[in-house]
């Protein structure tokens, strides 16, 4: 009876700890391992217009990938859930991402920023697109832009 006693107590214990824990997104990470926090992306689209040029936030921020870099996989463009969007690049351009992976839901952790990207940096971004010749002369400003350098990059299934 003291056996069945301590194998029910056993059982409870792990059902409770399992039923208590928190489930965290299931997929595929690229570059630093991290626990996606809770907290939603209204949140960053909110901090995004609070920061000005050249300011960082070290933050979460979570959306859809639009589009992915397809000569490397070494940036991506993410759409926020407010409908802005924010074009990612990762740390010390020591990661990439698979280029098939429009579509998909993504935990991203790191320093988020406002930049003005210059006329030749958006050149060589459209080029990547396979923008035409046409198309790269009517780029003739600076863009201020969404940023965020990402150390960590979760890919939900």
């Amino acid at each position: 009876m003291r056996v069945f006693n301590i194998f029910a107590a056993v059982f409870l214990m792990i059902f409770t700890l399992n039923s208590c824990a928190q489930k965290s997104p299931e997929g595929e990470y690229f570059g630093a391992q991290f626990e996606p926090e809770s907290k939603q992306s209204e949140e960053i689209t909110s901090a995004y217009a609070a920061i000005k040029v050249k300011d960082t936030v070290a933050t979460q921020v979570s959306g859809t990938i639009k589009e992915v870099c397809q000569a490397k996989g070494c940036w991506m463009q993410v759409a926020l859930t407010d409908g802005q969007e924010v074009f990612v690049k990762f740390k010390d351009y020591g990661f990439f991402v698979p280029k098939d992976v429009a579509g998909k839901q993504v935990f991203l952790d790191g320093l988020a920023f406002v930049e003005e990207m210059p006329v030749d940096e958006q050149k060589h971004y459209a080029e990547d697109k396979g923008a035409t010749p046409e198309e790269l002369s009517k780029i003739t400003e600076p863009k201020r832009t969404l940023r965020f350098e990402a150390s960590g990059v979760l890919i939900a299934e």
